[in-house]
């Protein structure tokens, strides 16, 4: 029997999060969502889940480069960061975190598709 991929949703926007949560599910995934990265990195179900697509800025508190930085080493190289604000000083932090890959909302959803199926390959 196969496990199927479990997938973290961070975002303090909770229709991004349905949003994601519907294509995640849509793949056969699973979906966990989570409104801030804190939540996330104080759940049971972060230890299972294989990837992390989240949102870069969320307000008061941990953005989503500090969650990057701040995974367990199972998932380093596993997050990937979606925002409208990509700069280049951004996109730069974000590499140096060890972030996967970085989305420019809106984003297509076929793209983060690609990523998200690239990631579990490798």
């Amino acid at each position: 029997m196969t496990d199927i991929p479990v997938i973290a949703i961070v975002d303090d926007d909770a229709g991004m999060r349905q949003s994601l949560d519907g294509l995640i599910r849509s793949l056969g995934y699973r979906a966990t969502l989570f409104e801030s990265a804190e939540a996330f990195l104080g759940a049971p179900e972060a230890k299972s889940c294989q990837c992390v697509v989240s949102d870069l800025q969320m307000p008061g508190g941990m953005d989503g480069i500090e969650l990057a930085r701040a995974v367990d080493d199972r998932l380093q190289g596993r997050v990937i960061l979606i925002s409208a604000f990509l700069d280049d000083a951004v996109q730069e932090r974000a590499l140096e975190a060890g972030v996967y890959r970085f989305l420019r909302k809106p984003f297509d959803g076929e793209e983060l598709v690609g990523c998200i199926e690239a990631m579990l390959e490798a």
